[in-house]
C-alpha cells in the first residue's frame, strides 16, 4: 500500500486558496469513461455516495474559519495499494471501488483522526474521495486508487489539523498533539490485512521498505537475514508438499500394480484348470509364470519350453515330416 501527501505547490495542488482546481482534477477521468460507457463513480465522504462537483468545493472552500490567507485549507493524499492487494479487494472494477471506499471509510479516515492525539474519530474529519481507475504513469495492469481532499480544519470549524507537522504527541508548546506519520502507515497497513484477510509478504510491508530506504546498515542487514529465513522456510513447506504428493502417487502406483497382480494370478489359475493333469510340474511352473503368460499368447507356451517332451505337443504344432519315394 502507498499512501503520500501530496506537497502543497503553484498547479493543482496549490492550497493556500480555492479547492475547485484540484476538485476538477479529481474528476477529470469522469468525463473520457463517460464518454466510452464506461463505470463511474462520484465523490464519497463517510457516509454518501455520488456528490457533486460542487457540494465538494463549497463545502471544502467554506470551512476555513480562523485561517490566514498564506494558511493551508486543505490537504491532497493518495492511496495506491499494489496489483496484489487489488485482488484481494474483488473481481470487477465496481467491487474494487466499493472496497477501497470500505477502507477509506473503516480504516483510514479512523487512523487518521486518531493519529492527530486530540481525541478525534472518524466523525471530526472533513474528507471527500474520489476513486481512479487508470493511472498513465504507472506499469501496474491494475491502476485504481483514491485521491482525498482533506479540510485543514475539523467537522466543527474549530480545530486546525496538519498531517505534515514534524511534531509528534506533543503535549506542551504552540502545537499539541502532533501527526506520526510513520504511525498511520503503519496502522493503515495492519487495518487493510485484517479487513481484507490479507496475507502480506515481507517484502511488501511498510517496515520493510522503509528500513531499506532509511535504516542502518546493520538493521538493513537484519532485515534481509529474516527475508532468507522466511523464504528458506517457504522452500521447506514447498519441498515436503511436494514429497508428500510423491509419497501419495507412490501408494497408489503400488495399489494398481496390486491390482494388477492379482489379476495375472486369477488368470493363472484359470489357465491351471485347463492343464491335462498328465503334464509334468515343470509345465505348471512355467503356466504360473506373470511375466511369459502376460506376453506370450496361450496356445504356443509349449514351444519356448524345451524341457517338454514332443509326444506332448500338440498334433497340430508337430512338424510334418516328409519322406522321399524309393
Amino acid at each position: 500500500m502507498h499512501i503520500d501527501f501530496a506537497p502543497p505547490s503553484g498547479g493543482t495542488y496549490n492550497n493556500a486558496g480555492s479547492s475547485r482546481q484540484l476538485v476538477s482534477y479529481m474528476e477529470h477521468e469522469d468525463l473520457e469513461r463517460m464518454e466510452k460507457g464506461i463505470y463511474t463513480d462520484g465523490f464519497f465522504n463517510l457516509m454518501d455516495d455520488n456528490i457533486y462537483k460542487s457540494k465538494v468545493i463549497k463545502d471544502i472552500d467554506g470551512n476555513i474559519g480562523q485561517l490566514l490567507k498564506t494558511d493551508a485549507k486543505f490537504y491532497a493524499i493518495h492511496i495506491s495499494p499494489s496489483e496484489s492487494e487489488l485482488r484481494a479487494m474483488g473481481n470487477t472494477e465496481q467491487e474494487k471501488a466499493e472496497a477501497m471506499k470500505r477502507y477509506i471509510r473503516e480504516v483510514f479516515i479512523p487512523e487518521y483522526a486518531n493519529n492527530f492525539n486530540k481525541g478525534l474519530s472518524e466523525a471530526d474529519i472533513k474528507f471527500y474521495g474520489k476513486i481512479h481507475f487508470d493511472r498513465s504513469r504507472s506499469d501496474n495492469k491494475l491502476n485504481i486508487h483514491c485521491h482525498l481532499i482533506v479540510s485543514r480544519k475539523d467537522q466543527a470549524n474549530k480545530k486546525k489539523l496538519s498531517p505534515l507537522t514534524n511534531h509528534k504527541n506533543t503535549k506542551k508548546g504552540i502545537v499539541t498533539g502532533g501527526f506520526d506519520r510513520v504511525n498511520l502507515f503503519q496502522q493503515a497497513e495492519q487495518g487493510f490485512d485484517k479487513l481484507f484477510d490479507y496475507k502480506r509478504q515481507l517484502v511488501e510491508s511498510f517496515d520493510y521498505c522503509n528500513t531499506m530506504k532509511n535504516g542502518t546498515i546493520f538493521e538493513r542487514l537484519n532485515l534481509q537475514g529474516q527475508e532468507l529465513q522466511s523464504n528458506d522456510k517457504k522452500t521447506e513447506i514447498d519441498q515436503d508438499s511436494n514429497q508428500e504428493n510423491l509419497f501419495s502417487i507412490k501408494l497408489e502406483s503400488k495399489e494398481i500394480d496390486h491390482t494388477s497382480c492379482n489379476t495375472g494370478n486369477n488368470i493363472d489359475k484359470e489357465k491351471d484348470n485347463r492343464i491335462p493333469p498328465h503334464r509334468s510340474n515343470n509345465q505348471e511352473n512355467y503356466f504360473s509364470s506373470d511375466s511369459l503368460v502376460s506376453l506370450v499368447p496361450f496356445g504356443a507356451n509349449l514351444l519356448i519350453n524345451s524341457n517338454v517332451p514332443e509326444e506332448q505337443i500338440p498334433i497340430s504344432q508337430k512338424r510334418k515330416k516328409k519322406y522321399r519315394k524309393l
